[in-house]
């Protein structure tokens, strides 16, 4: 599935943590705040758990979004937009 991640953090360190475990999931940072990737179910769910003990339920706030290839082929990009094709799994495939 296609994932976004997005989120609003205090605490620098946090921040840093949560970006570098989206990373590590295999996401692509979009913007400061924003990751998007495929991601498989099981990562997706091992993320949130990640993301859950460094955020501050009170003051920071994350939003995980899942969607499909043919939904993410809908988005407007505009502007300075990210290329669409660098989140499809056949595109990674040839990096490997």
């Amino acid at each position: 599935m296609i994932c976004w991640v997005l989120y609003d953090i205090r605490n620098d360190n946090a921040r840093s943590k949560i970006a570098k475990a989206c990373e590590k999931s295999g996401l692509y940072r979009v913007q400061y705040s924003v990751f998007l990737g495929s991601i498989e179910a099981n990562e997706k769910d091992t993320l949130q758990l990640q993301i859950e003990d460094l955020m501050n339920e009170d003051h920071d706030s994350v939003y995980i979004f899942p969607m499909s290839k043919d939904e993410l082929q809908t988005c407007a990009l505009l502007g300075q937009a990210f290329d669409k094709k660098m989140i499809t799994d056949e595109v990674k495939a040839m990096f490997l």
